[in-house]
């Protein structure tokens, strides 16, 4: 599991990375000579920033920036979007501690041990590698409604993907003893469920084969 937890050897340029980031111009690939030349960063050890980079999203796997890292230029969102890169980079830490960025440095290596189940020397560079990016990362206001999605009520709407959400565990209350009593419906919704079943024939059988293959699939489905 510790393999799937990202760390550095060393991470004591990680502020210096996002704050070049910041100021140069955005790269066609973030490859190492970028990192050197532009950044600054020449140390052997500070290769391993590219990959830190593509784990929180801000790099595709062939070094190109993703609209994320654009964020990453402007102060006003920055350090956001920092923390939806650890959020995902970091996932399995979160998904045991949804508060893990607010813990306390001896907490936060007693989570990496029982989630990663490393050793002591590998606890710590996670959570080491995992405090420097808090450094540079603020999660005020994640999760929440955005300002233009909220209605007079103080509750946001409710979007498509919301809805595609909704409509099957309103269903299934439905289904174990009635509609859900004080929750409002979702009105001219149906969930409607639809099966692609593929059958991949050999091409080389006899036509006994073929009427015993079509044969067992009428029996399944009468």
């Amino acid at each position: 599991m510790a393999s799937s937890i990202p760390y550095l050897s060393s991470n004591k340029n990680v502020e210096k990375l996002f704050s070049a980031i910041a100021s140069a111009k955005v790269p066609d690939r973030f490859t190492q000579k970028y990192l050197e030349d532009t950044v600054g960063l020449k140390g052997t050890n500070d290769r391993q920033l590219i990959a830190m980079l593509r784990n929180l999203g801000f790099l595709d796997q062939t070094g190109a920036p993703t609209a994320n890292y654009r964020l990453l230029k402007s102060p006003d969102t920055a350090k956001q979007a920092v923390a939806e890169g650890i959020k995902k980079a970091y996932a399995p830490l979160f998904a045991a501690n949804e508060t893990a960025n607010a813990l306390p440095p001896e907490k936060l290596r007693g989570l990496v041990a029982q989630v990663a189940g490393s050793d002591d020397g590998m606890t710590s560079r996670i959570s080491q590698t995992l405090q420097a990016l808090l450094r540079c990362a603020d999660f005020t206001g994640l999760g929440t409604a955005k300002a233009n999605g909220s209605n007079g009520a103080g509750e946001a709407d409710l979007s498509e993907e919301d809805l595609v959400e909704e409509i099957p565990e309103r269903s299934a209350a439905a289904q174990r003893g009635g509609a859900h009593r004080g929750t409002p419906g979702v009105r001219g919704l149906k969930p409607e469920f639809h099966y692609n079943i593929q059958v991949h024939l050999p091409n080389n059988a006899t036509e006994e084969v073929y009427l015993n293959i079509f044969n067992a699939l009428r029996k399944s489905f009468q």
